[in-house]
């Protein structure tokens, strides 16, 4: 249970069910804003980054740019969590970094496979 994965989601459901479905075989941490992951990236390094698109403050797609900028942070592989299926946003996800986008609701088997093909 070495690997860490931090769920960003501003979604107290979507934080419960990603993280069960994760937390038998990974060390995972949630949190209901990019602002709260900035934060606590500055003690923890995770593995994977789940992150929601759709968020108050920050989205999900100026989080994810932003990480990218910074070099201490850049290679943590991204995977985008979103109930959107706009080709546009699908796109610019893509383009902006993410790994993948995974449809919510979220399918625990689903989640799980994508996990452990990019951690």
């Amino acid at each position: 249970m070495g690997k860490l994965i931090f769920i960003v989601d501003d979604n107290d459901a979507n934080l419960t069910m990603a993280a069960s479905a994760l937390d038998n075989d990974y060390k995972v941490l949630t949190m209901p804003s990019a602002e709260k992951m900035f934060n606590l990236l500055e003690k923890k390094r995770p593995d994977l980054i789940l992150l929601d698109v759709e968020m108050p403050e920050m989205s999900g797609l100026e989080a994810i740019v932003k990480l990218k900028e910074n070099s201490q942070y850049s290679d943590i592989p991204v995977l985008f969590l979103t109930g959107w299926t706009d080709d546009e946003l699908l796109s610019n996800a893509k383009k902006s970094g993410a790994l993948a986008v995974i449809s919510k609701p979220i399918v625990q088997s689903v989640l799980m496979d994508y996990v452990k093909k990019y951690i």
